[in-house]
């Protein structure tokens, strides 16, 4: 597995340059999760690197296979000295934990949630998981693991969210698109929802 990791590292770095700063997180009962920072201009991204060690599994199933399964890793993307958004580490981490914390399965469309803001002050406490192959291409892994994938998420005010449950992450993400919203901007305000 570490050489997942391994691959996993170079392809992050491949894709979003050297990293400027990086933390770990341990949680009780779960692999190590670091997350690393990297400064791209006036944008500053972190990435979690740990989350794809072992494939996500289907809640329900008798057994998790330690092989086949859905890999992932969370990529935030927020403009640069706005807000605290270093802080958003833990959180982020507390995230990448969750399938195995919680037996979820990440995907394009899911809604993540801390339960508190990303970063102090912040008016977002969970993010919306979007489709991956933007800025990090996925990461093929020999048969029969599945590729990596590199999935951004995007920050939701609780408005949101709570919209998104009603009518779906593809709504939203039209209201952000119709609306013009910078979904990179820390501090930013929920889309108009009437």
């Amino acid at each position: 597995m570490a050489d997942v990791l391994a691959l996993v590292d170079a392809r992050l770095r491949t894709g979003l340059g050297e990293p400027d700063a990086r933390a770990a997180v341990t949680f009780l009962g779960t692999d190590r999760v670091e997350v690393l920072r990297f400064t791209d201009g006036d944008l500053v991204r972190y990435a979690t690197l740990g989350m794809s060690v072992q494939p996500m599994a289907d809640p329900t199933a008798a057994l998790a296979d330690p092989v086949k399964g859905p890999r992932a890793e969370l990529v935030l993307s927020v403009r640069a000295g706005l807000a605290d958004t270093d802080k958003v580490l833990r959180p982020l981490a507390v995230l990448a934990a969750s399938p195995q914390v919680e037996g979820l399965v990440v995907a394009p469309g899911a809604s993540l949630d801390v339960g508190e803001p990303l970063w102090p002050a912040a008016p977002f406490t969970s993010v919306l998981v979007a489709e991956s192959g933007g800025l990090v291409e996925d990461l093929e892994l020999d048969a029969p693991m599945e590729p990596v994938r590199f999935l951004p998420v995007l920050p939701m005010t609780p408005n949101e969210a709570a919209w998104k449950r009603v009518h779906g992450a593809g709504a939203l993400q039209e209201r952000w698109l119709n609306s013009g919203t910078d979904l990179r901007d820390p501090l930013r305000t929920s889309v108009p929802l009437d």
